[in-house]
């Protein structure tokens, strides 16, 4: 392969959901039957299922395996079972698009939040897919929703540093798996009416396809409580602040100026937004903070009402559809951004 003549590009993308589609007037149904008598104010807050744009979204288990008792071993051997099913599908798409034998690609980040694993999942991709014994192995986690973006941002600089070499981005995650029966707070049941399954595989190296420029990544101090994880005896147990919305709304617009400036341009350069549709409240303080049309964008809108929130491999499912009509050769800028625990956020900067 030819050394880079300028920055690294993406290739290729692809996407991979589990078989059990869920609507999300059964996944309604489902969860007030289950916190029926349980939960204060149930109704009250089960509109949250209608007002969140989602239709329906894609589960690795039956949707009522939810409505049980499962231990951390139990949840997380189905976690490492589906997520490298899932990772496998993706990356072959991902791989076939751009006609590349999986043993020419030099480095893996293999991007999860939602399961563990030691050896780490791209350990296991590794033999499943045929790719080198070789391989650069970079497992990212922890980074949340903000995973996607800041995946494809770092397996940029890797490109950069090794120029001659293609670079796979896996993101996979499991959000469905984390669900806590026992779990009566707002937290739970606005995650079980948001998050859902899915894996992404994203190629990066030299060849056609819209160049990443760089990234700026940003985490704010006293913002540790915001989004994450605790750790209880079942599992892994969502934890995030109504402040979220708000967050977006006050901070992010200057983070995208200090990307923006970083690469010689301004923040109206940027014509195409590649956002993670984290909800419909996040996506509006996107547009707020942006000054952008409201529901303008339109592509998040489109892969959170099919898929929901698949936390880090979100974004990409966005970049995906992106790449399906962008403005080839158009010189046009543009940003994929998201954000995640910590708090932080993540922009990676591209020219069509």
């Amino acid at each position: 392969m030819e050394p880079l003549l300028d920055g690294p590009r993406i290739l290729s993308t692809a996407t991979a959901v589990p078989p059990h589609r869920v609507e999300q007037g059964d996944a309604k149904e489902f969860a007030r039957e289950l916190f029926a008598g349980k939960f204060w104010g149930l109704e009250r807050l089960l509109p949250i299922f209608d007002n969140g744009l989602i239709e329906a979204r894609y589960f690795c288990q039956p949707l009522e395996w939810l409505g049980q008792e499962w231990s951390f071993p139990e949840r997380n051997a189905l976690y490492v079972e589906h997520a490298l099913e899932l990772s496998q599908k993706a990356t072959r798409r991902c791989l076939d698009r751009a006609g590349v034998e999986p043993e020419k690609v030099g480095a893996l980040f293999l991007v999860s939040t939602t399961g563990i694993s030691t050896p780490s999942l791209d350990a296991k991709l590794l033999f499943e897919l045929g790719l080198s014994p070789n391989l650069k192995r970079i497992p990212v986690w922890g980074l949340g929703c903000a995973g996607g973006a800041a995946g494809v941002a770092r397996a940029a600089d890797y490109a950069r540093a090794y120029p001659d070499e293609l670079v796979l981005v896996v993101a996979v995650e499991l959000c469905s798996l984390t669900f806590q029966i026992g779990d009566i707070s707002k937290s739970n049941l606005v995650a079980s009416s948001l998050f859902a399954d899915g894996a992404a595989a994203v190629l990066i190296g030299s060849g056609d396809g819209p160049e990443i420029l760089g990234s700026h990544p940003t985490t704010w101090p006293n913002t540790e409580g915001v989004m994450g994880w605790d750790l209880v005896e079942s599992g892994l147990k969502v934890r995030f602040a109504r402040s979220v919305p708000q967050i977006v709304r006050t901070r992010t617009r200057v983070t995208v100026e200090e990307a923006c400036e970083r690469h010689g341009i301004v923040l109206e350069d940027l014509r195409h937004l590649v956002v993670h549709p984290g909800g419909v409240k996040v996506l509006e303080a996107y547009e707020e903070a942006l000054e952008l049309e409201p529901g303008s964008l339109e592509l998040p809108r489109e892969i959170l009402r099919e898929y929901g929130n698949m936390s880090s491999a979100s974004v990409l499912f966005v970049l995906e559809r992106f790449l399906e009509g962008y403005p080839v050769g158009s010189g046009e800028h543009g940003s994929i951004s998201a954000l995640g625990p910590g708090f932080s956020a993540e922009h990676a900067l591209f020219r069509c």
